[in-house]
């Protein structure tokens, strides 16, 4: 995974919001987080923009198809001293209810409230922290901005 990547990962999770306030959460069969409720997660492939990585990454494990509403946070971390490792953490809202999971990489999907993830050990630490802190500031999308023809972007967002 190393090689692919090189040595800077860039990563996006989304926090899925149900009408009723429950948060859509995965346990994964792999890595890190194997066995730990956390955000539906993925890499950011090189032809798409964050958010639409954070988009096709919930669509690809959970069946879910959502829109962006915001970044709540960002999370950056050193892996063996040589692999900067970040994340892009989304507010999304939910477009349909019914959960497809992607069985090849995770155990369960579910909508939870987060009262009720609160003091489940199973909870990842990024969960934990949103649950403590909350996410009032969301940096909201700006797009069909233009920077200039002489950088060559052919997609160009800020998140504001």
């Amino acid at each position: 995974m190393g090689k692919k990547r090189e040595n800077v990962w860039l990563a996006v999770a989304g926090l899925v919001v149900s009408e009723d306030g429950e948060w859509l959460v995965v346990k994964k069969k792999y890595g890190g987080l194997k066995g730990k409720w956390s955000f539906p997660a993925g890499f950011v492939e090189g032809n798409e923009t964050i958010d639409e990585a954070v988009i096709r990454e919930v669509k690809e494990e959970t069946g879910i198809d959502c829109v962006v509403q915001g970044i709540v946070g960002v999370r950056s971390g050193v892996l063996h001293e040589k692999i900067s490792d970040n994340m892009i953490i989304f507010l999304l809202k939910p477009l349909n209810a019914k959960i497809i999971i992607q069985e090849e990489e995770l155990m369960d999907v579910k909508y939870v409230h987060p009262n009720l993830l609160k003091n489940d050990e199973t909870v990842s630490v990024i969960i934990k922290q949103i649950i403590d802190k909350g996410y009032s500031t969301v940096q909201q999308l700006q797009d069909g901005l233009n920077p200039g023809k002489q950088f060559g972007y052919t997609s160009y967002k800020l998140f504001l």
